[in-house]
């Protein structure tokens, strides 16, 4: 089968991390840590694990910062390579071990990523996973399959980016019929969304700020509204299709992500800016509740600052190493600073619900909001060109980059 395999090399990881800034093409060159490769399809490691033929895969910021080699190398001690890139999946069931239950060949599922101890049959499970938080296991170097920390990241499980992938019988959530290919793979990011949206305490408060307008911006702002917050929000947004959708989605007011978005932002709230001798302005008042869906550290610093004195900032978007970050707001502020990552089991209007099946839900009711997102599939021999337009939304006005598996034999 055809797969885009990553392959660990410090040079290619040198190489992308330093000159890949300059020149954007390398990220795809044959100097690339990535490349289409033919291998065989991945073997069911045990039997309560099923093959998946791969409808649809997307394209994660968290691959991209793989490929670019611009993500923080936390996770690298947690990833056994070479692996196939891709964990945002919709595909069919192919072939089940002896020991699945409550499925059947050719049911079409989703596959949640995060390969914890259930997934590696490892019993009793560690503390985490004890208590519901699957996706921060303390046994993800351990148990059936190699080290990895979700799917896509392992060289076991194979990936979505692939005609096949093999996932535990506990990472599959089965798709509704109302539900169509191209809103099933936007699931898992809008999986991590809700979850961040849901770790905040929004009833009561007034204003929201959501930084960033890509996929996990816009997947917040349509998260927050889906459960039924009434609240203002203001969304800061780089490229005019990003502000576009915002709007589209529920935004009240779009900020552009410039160099006037900090007076547009004290206009809007009851803010009022101070000009300190460096850095940036530091402002009295702000925003209730702020979602930094991005991660730079332009973001963080930003969502530090719009935050009024005791507010909460949800840090959604996956930061590499942050710079010039002026923490003080946090000691000053007394702000409430919660990092939101992957999805587990909710608390929902006095209902315990995993992340995906609550979104399973939104997605049923108001789903169809959502295809906007959703551009040009591509297939696995276009990838350099899919990973470029993923890199450029700006220029591509792009949100969400997929492959079409659909017609791969």
């Amino acid at each position: 089968m055809k797969v885009i395999l990553y392959t660990k090399s410090i040079p290619r990881y040198l190489i992308m991390r330093y000159l890949g800034k300059k020149w954007r093409s390398l990220y795809t060159s044959p100097l690339s840590s990535v490349r289409l490769v033919e291998m065989k399809a991945p073997q069911l490691p045990t039997q309560q694990w099923v093959k998946i033929k791969t409808r649809l895969s997307g394209i994660c910021g968290s691959d991209l910062s793989t490929i670019t080699a611009k993500g923080s190398p936390y996770f690298s001690p947690f990833t056994s390579t070479p692996f196939v890139l891709g964990h945002e999946i919709v595909g069919d069931i192919v072939e089940m071990g002896d020991e699945v239950e409550g499925m059947s060949i050719g049911d079409r599922v989703v596959v949640e990523p995060a390969l914890s101890c259930r997934v590696r049959e490892i019993d009793p499970p560690c503390n985490q996973c004890q208590n519901n938080r699957f996706s921060n296991c303390e046994n993800i170097t351990s148990g059936s399959i190699s080290a990895g920390v979700q799917t896509g990241y392992c060289r076991d499980t194979g990936g979505g980016w692939s005609q096949y992938v093999v996932a535990h019988q506990t990472q599959i959530h089965h798709v509704p019929d109302e539900i169509s290919d191209e809103l099933a793979v936007l699931l898992e990011p809008f999986a991590c969304s809700l979850h961040g949206v849901l770790q905040a305490e929004v009833n009561g408060k007034k204003d929201i700020c959501v930084i960033g307008g890509g996929t996990i911006g816009l997947l917040t702002i349509a998260a927050l509204r889906m459960i039924g917050y009434q609240n203002r929000i203001i969304v800061i947004a780089k490229h005019p299709h990003q502000q576009k959708l915002s709007e589209n989605l529920g935004a009240d007011v779009v900020i552009s992500a410039g160099r006037g978005r900090y007076n547009a932002f004290c206009e809007l709230t009851d803010a009022e800016p101070f000009q300190p001798e460096l850095g940036q302005q530091v402002l009295l008042g702000g925003v209730d509740v702020t979602f930094d869906c991005v991660g730079s550290s332009t973001s963080i610093d930003d969502a530090l600052r719009f935050t009024q004195a005791g507010g909460e900032v949800i840090l959604l978007g996956m930061p590499g190493i942050p710079k010039h970050i002026d923490w003080t707001s946090i000691w000053y502020k007394q702000l409430h600073v919660k990092g939101a990552y992957t999805y587990g089991l909710e608390s929902y209007q006095n209902e315990m619900i995993h992340t995906f099946q609550l979104g399973l839900r939104f997605l049923q009711e108001h789903g169809e909001s959502l295809l906007p997102l959703i551009g040009e599939p591509f297939t696995l021999q276009d990838y350099r060109r899919a990973i470029q337009t993923a890199l450029n939304t700006g220029l591509t006005a792009s949100v969400k980059t997929v492959f079409d598996l659909r017609e791969e034999k």
